[in-house]
């Protein structure tokens, strides 16, 4: 049986991804910054762990207590509504933290065991305003375009290990 481990449970795609992998059958990781188990369903092929994204030890710490992954799902992320010019970079670098360096630094935490085993999926989720930039949105926007970059070079990279990077739009 395979196993995900989905990041941003807590609402959302995350949620819901995590609610899909468990009615296919798989076992699922589905991780919170505060985890709220009573948002899924009991069962013993579904775990709730903490996940901090922005944490290199809650990162560790959760990518061990997961076992072997067959899948990671890069779902955490924080949105910033505003005029650009009076966000401050305070805000900014929140967003990157969480929406660029986060998924960054989960697939590099599992790469090492997709690696070993020649097998492996890292989904990246994006939005859709990558597709259609507008106003009020330039931080965020530029935090998940790099995603698109780095998802796209990372497939390339990682091709010759059957590890499979695909990235996801929703919206």
């Amino acid at each position: 049986m395979k196993t995900v481990l989905i990041t941003g449970c807590s609402s959302g795609y995350g949620l819901e991804t995590a609610r899909h992998f468990h009615a296919q059958g798989w076992n699922v990781i589905a991780t919170m910054r505060t985890p709220r188990e009573e948002l899924l369903p009991r069962s013993t092929r579904l775990r709730v762990l903490p996940l901090d994204v922005t944490k290199p030890d809650s990162i560790a710490a959760a990518v061990e207590a997961s076992g072997a992954i067959d899948v990671l799902v890069n779902n955490a992320g924080i949105g910033v509504v505003g005029v650009f010019e009076a966000t401050p970079m305070s805000t900014i670098r929140e967003v990157f933290e969480t929406n660029t360096f986060g998924v960054m630094a989960m697939t590099q935490a599992v790469l090492p065991q997709f690696r070993t085993r020649q097998s492996g999926v890292v989904v990246n989720v994006t939005s859709s305003v990558t597709l259609a930039p507008m106003p009020l949105a330039a931080a965020y926007t530029a935090s998940k375009m790099a995603i698109e970059g780095f998802t796209g070079s990372l497939a390339h990279e990682l091709a010759a290990f059957n590890v499979r990077v695909k990235l996801v739009e929703p919206g």
